[in-house]
């Protein structure tokens, strides 16, 4: 069976959607068969020294059994007689008629022109790793063989020996070796023999269209799992399934904080709360105090009027000082100026120092502003006696906070000293 390669070329270019189509379009020369060009033809024979394939030329054209040797076993085993293959012209001796053909070269060019097909495109393949040296691993593309440089390898991966004469020997990477990893081819250079990949911009391809998906699905309200990857002053950043949303500092916690490392490390498997999503900008707020009860809304069962409490002072201004509520560290009230001392105060740290615990007295509560304001010179007042004393007695049968027992005992002694002082 013989065929003109001019209605080869033609029956290869009615299909503009095949591949191979296109390859051929490249490589044949119709009216020629010229050294370095790519043909397509038909087994005419199979035997131990080579296969004989009909090209569309005067004679008949033979594959070598050295280049068939470089075909994997079961390749050589689907060679049968009438098959139509593609092969590479190496030699066309016209006086002899005499035609050597590859079929591995052919393979190989095909390669070369699909490695120029994925650089133009961008597309991300996957590749087997099959060494490596100091400079990077090594990669099969078909029966090309490509490399990644180190610089190239995904920056989150962990290599198996961190020492310096692993990084010197390029044993870091021989964990990867017989493994799969995602690539895109970043330059390719047949007559050099040079195939370069890398994984970082396959990450970063897959990378964003993760987050395309991910932007399309996520709406404010959902409830996801992520994990902490990075942190900074103004937040924490969690990545949450290919996209890193922030967890700004005011949303880490309902108890005021300064650094988001009191809360959360990187590296941290954490729940979060989906505040907003913007897809034009994309990006994601997120929160882990949203998973968490509001302290605020139950205030007003937790404390009323008159209670005594334990605060730390956290803030000095001008007119008060703000305290921290001892065990309910998510609850500041403010200690006015006025609340300070019975005798006039110019400032508030004439009386109380940052971070000193006091006991202090409610003197208001107020949940719908989320205020609760505080007084030190009320503590030892007389009018508050009775209900002291009751909360003690409360205490001691419904215990144990020994705290504000022990609080309202000291308080209650005190202020019978200064009754019986000034009765006297």
């Amino acid at each position: 069976m013989t065929g003109d390669p001019l209605s080869l070329k033609e029956s290869a270019m009615e299909s503009q959607d095949n591949p191979m189509a296109m390859l051929l379009e490249n490589y044949l020369d119709c009216h020629h068969l010229e050294r370095g060009t790519i043909t397509r033809g038909v087994i005419v024979r199979v035997s131990p020294n080579g296969i004989i394939v009909d090209v569309g030329a005067k004679c008949e054209g033979i594959v070598p059994e050295h280049d068939l040797a470089r075909l994997s076993p079961q390749e050589r085993e689907t060679l049968q007689e009438g098959d139509e293959i593609l092969v590479y012209v190496v030699r066309v001796d016209e006086e002899i008629n005499d035609i050597e053909l590859s079929l591995s070269r052919a393979q190989a060019a095909q390669d070369w022109e699909k490695a120029r097909r994925l650089l133009q495109e961008q597309q991300v393949i996957e590749c087997l790793v099959t060494g490596y040296n100091k400079g990077g691993v090594i990669v099969q593309m078909g029966r090309l063989r490509g490399f990644v440089p180190g610089s190239q390898l995904n920056t989150r991966r962990n290599t198996s020996s961190p020492s310096r004469e692993a990084n010197e020997s390029g044993a870091r990477w021989s964990s990867l070796v017989n493994t799969t990893i995602p690539l895109k081819v970043i330059e390719v250079d047949q007559d050099r023999n040079r195939l370069i990949l890398s994984e970082r911009a396959a990450h970063q391809e897959l990378r964003r269209k993760m987050q395309a998906n991910l932007l399309e699905k996520l709406t404010a309200g959902d409830i996801c799992t992520g994990t902490v990857t990075n942190l900074a002053n103004f937040g924490a950043f969690v990545d949450i399934g290919g996209i890193d949303g922030l967890v700004h500092l005011s949303e880490m916690s309902w108890q005021r904080i300064s650094h988001p490392q009191e809360v959360v490390q990187v590296g941290q498997e954490v729940r979060v709360y989906i505040l907003n999503v913007d897809k034009e900008r994309k990006r994601i707020a997120l929160s882990l105090k949203q998973l968490e009860p509001d302290p605020w809304e139950t205030i007003e069962e937790r404390y009323q009027e008159g209670q005594l409490v334990e605060g730390e002072i956290i803030r000095l201004t001008k007119w008060g000082a703000f305290a921290r509520i001892v065990g309910d560290e998510a609850i500041e009230g403010l200690i006015h100026i006025s609340e300070l001392d019975d005798a006039p105060v110019v400032s508030p740290r004439d009386v109380v120092q940052l971070h000193q615990i006091v006991t202090l007295r409610v003197i208001g509560v107020d949940a719908a502003r989320r205020r609760i304001a505080l007084s030190l010179k009320q503590v030892a007042q007389g009018q508050y006696l009775d209900q002291d004393w009751q909360m003690m007695l409360a205490q001691e049968q419904s215990p144990p906070d020994t705290t504000l027992a022990t609080v309202a005992t000291n308080t209650s002694e005190r202020q019978t000293r200064e009754t019986d002082v000034s009765s006297q």
